[in-house]
């Protein structure tokens, strides 16, 4: 038997003992009439308590999450869980295996454009010059055709003439073709320019990321505090190895001067939580000190809280009203007594003086030297007593038995059931 388990066993021992005193005390007080065991009825505060395990958390704390955006990171190496840090200390260090790779592969392309840059413009640098050349000796030798052309029918021969408009036509042809080629050519080399850009840019966004995740490869503590890992949906803690994506929230600096407890609330329990309504909270570590508080949320819906189990419960935050930074530290266990339906001035019975007749819950209340069945309306139970909503008042006296049994009919008669178990 756990420790946690021996000190709630101990707990529900000490309540069966007090209960069984109760009794024993009210067994002694004998109605000198009729010798049936009574109690007198008078208000006081009531509360029904239940119990709850959970742990201490934080209710404010500083966010580690893994750099840079939209990459995956492996862990290379942890601090310890619930460590001590300083600020600027390295909790959790990333292989950077990937991240070299990427940087030489992006210093390669980038080097690779440089070349192919200067290759497309040494080239079509060359042929654009090339061809400006062949322009401009096209249209010299046009003007000298033109210049000189054969045109006088009186001096040059019929075939003289028109080989010289061939010549001009064939100089105009040849002005044109270089030019329009040379267009043609500096447009090409333009659209290869751009697409060299294009790779250019690529290859120093890459040689950028990388560069920046290598300065980004470690998470540091932005502030003195001791550092929690935070847990998967498995309750598992983050490890060596583990591949996590930028953004994803790897631990927390918790600030241990605000401590809450997460506590859970069996669904058949969970009857009468409210936020506002007072508990407290005992550390598994420090079993002897109890710290008061309140409820401040209780989960709208229950839900599981192992995976395949169907048994559901209630999430409860319950505030401390005082904390203890050297005692208290999140994660820690906790076992937190919740009050329900707690009522300052209520008329409550043992729960064995009431009885059921005709579907009917009844008390048998004195009356003079008898006593007589009283129909009642009932509220609340706690451990071995109930609430009397209607049908009794302060000072009535009833009966722990049914008078219509003496002691010496048989067996005492059940007690009729009032609403649930004792919590």
């Amino acid at each position: 038997m756990t420790r946690r388990r021996a000190l709630a066993a101990a707990a529900s021992a000490a309540a069966l003992v007090l209960l069984l005193a109760s009794v024993r005390a009210v067994d002694r007080r004998l109605d000198p009439a009729s010798g049936l065991p009574v109690v007198t009825l008078t208000r006081g505060p009531f509360a029904r308590r239940v119990k709850a395990e959970g742990n201490l958390k934080a209710m404010k704390a500083t966010p580690l999450v893994a750099p840079g955006r939209d990459i995956s990171l492996k862990i290379a190496w942890l601090a310890d869980d619930g460590s001590p840090v300083r600020k600027g200390d390295v909790v959790v260090r990333f292989d950077s295996t990937q991240t070299e790779k990427n940087l030489l592969g992006g210093r390669a392309d980038r080097r690779t454009n440089v070349a192919k840059t200067t290759k497309t413009n040494v080239e079509s640098g060359a042929a654009i010059r090339n061809l400006d050349r062949d322009g401009r000796q096209s249209h010299r030798e046009l003007e000298s055709a033109r210049t000189f052309q054969s045109k006088d029918p009186e001096i040059f021969s019929r075939h003289a003439i028109i080989e010289a408009d061939i010549d001009a036509s064939l100089a105009g042809s040849r002005e044109e073709n270089a030019y329009g080629t040379k267009a043609k050519k500096e447009r090409l080399a333009d659209a290869d320019r751009d697409l060299l850009g294009i790779d250019r840019r690529k290859a120093d966004f890459k040689v950028s990321r990388a560069e920046k995740e290598m300065t980004a490869l470690a998470i540091v503590a932005p502030h003195d505090g001791f550092l929690v890992f935070q847990r998967d949906w498995r309750g598992e803690l983050p490890s060596i190895g583990q591949v996590i994506w930028s953004g994803y929230k790897v631990a927390e600096i918790p600030d241990v001067s605000a401590l809450a407890a997460e506590v859970w609330v069996l669904e058949a329990d969970a009857g009468g939580l409210a936020a506002g309504r007072p508990a407290t909270v005992v550390v598994e570590s420090d079993p002897d000190t109890v710290w008061p508080g309140r409820i401040e949320r209780v989960d709208s819906v229950p839900k599981p809280r192992v995976k395949g189990v169907p048994v559901q419960y209630f999430g409860v935050t319950v505030v401390l009203d005082r904390v203890d930074a050297l005692k208290m530290k999140p994660g820690q266990r906790v076992e937190a007594s919740l009050a329900l339906d707690a009522r300052e001035d209520a008329l409550a019975v043992p729960r064995q003086a009431v009885f059921e007749r005709d579907g009917k819950k009844i008390v048998y209340r004195r009356k003079g030297r008898t006593f007589e069945p009283v129909e009642v309306a009932l509220g609340p139970v706690a451990l071995g007593t109930v609430v009397v909503e209607k049908g009794l008042a302060s000072g009535d006296v009833v009966a722990l038995r049914d008078p219509a049994r003496s002691a010496d009919d048989g067996p005492r008669p059940k007690a009729a059931p009032v609403g649930g178990s004792a919590r």
